[in-house]
């Protein structure tokens, strides 16, 4: 089956081009049958070899966070994310695919982790470099690098082969389709299905990574003194909305 389709492609081209109500009024039924229905039945089949480990799967709607600016109302990148239950998706290791005008993205990304937690994985894979350089490997052999945004500075490493991932302050290992005869074809679902399989012992790594680090958070709350206990307190909140 076919879950991209030109008629999803020409609608994403559109929305970009003719991001206002009325546009998007007028072709509400081809974003419907062509864009959403399509991605659900798609996050669906992706997601099956993923939830015996409790992870959670969402795909996303055509209109945008209300915080962003009025002129990105409508979106016209769409994405399917597999994960663990996390408050912020971009901070914790996803399995993602996404497609835009441009064509598609697949695989593993932690889009904008925090800074100390790249620290403290820079830490982890110093300590152990033979396990992360492991997986690394096994990745570039099916042709899906690690990747990811870069310091202007690079961090100081002593191991040489891991200077690459010291620069990182963001992580990916994706693949990418731009060509629209191969998006639109039966064989588009199991490459994404095959990538995700691909990079899912280092989004393993990278998610237990990401569980040593909250630990790291959590701070015991000290005892109160018996001053603070018999003090009265000020509401933490002034005003309910």
């Amino acid at each position: 089956m076919q879950y991209i389709t030109q008629e999803m492609l020409d609608f994403l081209e559109g929305i970009r081009s003719h991001n206002q109500k009325e546009w998007f009024e007028a072709h509400k039924e081809i974003y419907l049958a062509s864009v959403q229905e399509p991605l659900k039945a798609m996050s669906e089949i992706l997601y099956q070899p993923y939830a015996e480990y409790q992870m959670m799967h969402k795909t996303a709607r055509i209109y945008k966070d209300a915080n962003f600016p009025p002129y990105l109302h409508y979106r016209d990148t769409f994405w399917i994310y597999i994960r663990h239950e996390a408050v912020w998706w971009s901070q914790t290791p996803t399995l993602f695919f996404e497609i835009s005008p441009e064509g598609a993205a697949f695989g593993f990304r932690i889009a904008s982790p925090e800074p100390k937690f790249m620290e403290f994985f820079r830490k982890q894979i110093a300590q152990s470099p033979e396990a992360f350089l492991s997986l690394v490997s096994d990745l570039e052999k099916k042709q899906i690098p690690v990747s990811g945004e870069e310091y202007k500075r690079p961090k100081p490493c002593k191991e040489e082969r891991l200077l690459p991932y010291f620069r990182k302050k963001s992580l990916a290992a994706e693949k990418k389709i731009a060509d629209r005869t191969v998006l639109c074809s039966d064989t588009l679902l199991p490459e994404v299905q095959n990538a995700l399989s691909d990079v899912f012992p280092f989004y393993q790594y990278c998610y237990a990574v990401m569980q040593d680090y909250e630990k790291t958070k959590t701070v015991p709350e000290q005892k109160k003194t018996e001053q603070e206990v018999f003090m009265p307190q000020a509401p933490e909140q002034d005003f309910m909305w």
